[in-house]
C-alpha cells in the first residue's frame, strides 16, 4: 500500500539517514524523497516521503518509529492513489507547454499531482466553476485574491489554497484532512499559476496572428 509521509526533521547531515533507518525497520520501503521547505531560521527541513508498507505493517508504526528519533515529527501521513513517484514542477510545466491552448484547464488536472492535494478547480467570477477534477466540492465561488494564498473552505476538514489567474479567475486545490499547505508551496502554486498564464497568452497572440 503506497503511503505518503510529511515529516519535519534536522537540517543536518544524517537527519534524513536516520528517517529512513527508522521507516525501514516498521516495514516501509521508501519509493522516493522530495524537500518541500528548509527552514533556515529553525535548522529544520520538511519533505515528503513516498513510501511503500509491507503486507502487515501499519502506517501508525512507522509514525511512531519517526517521531521517537530526535528532533523529528511526523507532520501528516496519509494514502497516495497516484503512486508512481512524486511528480515535479518541471514535468508540469514540459506538459503546459505540449498543449499551451488548454494550458489553463491542463494545469487543474495537473494540480493535485503536483501538491499532492485532492482536488483542483478553475474558478470564474461570472460562470463558477468551469473546469474542475471529480474529487471537486460544488459549489466552489470565486474570491478576491491578489497572490497565492490560503482561503476559508465550507468542509471545515479541509485546507484550500487559490492562486489568481487573471482578473476574473482563479485556480483552487484543496486536501481532505491536511496538511496545510506551506509558504513554500503557495509560492510554487503563484509560480506555476504565472507561467500556465504566459503559456496561454503566447497561445492566444500567435492564433490571432495567423
Amino acid at each position: 500500500m503506497p503511503y505518503l509521509l510529511r515529516v519535519e526533521l534536522p537540517d543536518v547531515p544524517g537527519s534524513l539517514g536516520r528517517v529512513a533507518t527508522a521507516i525501514g525497520m516498521a516495514g516501509g520501503d521508501i519509493e522516493a524523497i522530495e524537500i518541500v521547505e528548509k527552514r533556515h531560521a529553525e535548522g529544520t527541513a520538511v519533505d515528503d516521503v513516498l513510501l511503500e508498507t509491507a503486507p502487515n505493517a501499519m502506517p501508525d508504526s512507522i509514525v511512531s518509529a519517526c517521531n521517537a528519533l530526535d528532533g523529528v515529527q511526523v507532520v501528516w501521513i496519509s494514502r497516495y492513489a497516484a503512486g508512481g513517484n512524486l511528480f515535479l514542477d518541471l514535468e508540469a510545466v514540459e506538459e503546459l507547454t505540449a498543449d499551451p491552448e488548454g494550458s489553463l484547464n491542463r494545469l487543474v488536472d495537473l494540480l493535485p499531482v503536483t501538491f499532492r492535494a485532492d482536488w483542483g478547480a478553475r474558478v470564474s467570477k461570472a460562470d463558477g466553476v468551469v473546469h474542475a477534477t471529480a474529487a471537486a466540492p460544488s459549489g466552489l465561488a470565486w474570491q478576491q485574491i491578489e497572490r497565492a494564498e490560503l482561503i476559508e473552505s465550507a468542509d471545515e476538514n479541509a485546507v484550500v489554497a487559490a492562486a489568481r489567474l487573471n482578473k476574473s479567475e482563479i485556480v483552487v486545490i484543496g486536501r481532505r484532512g491536511g496538511p496545510e499547505f506551506l509558504d513554500s508551496e503557495l509560492a510554487r502554486l503563484g509560480h506555476l499559476v504565472g507561467l500556465a498564464m504566459s503559456i496561454s497568452r503566447t497561445a492566444a497572440k500567435a492564433a490571432n496572428q495567423r
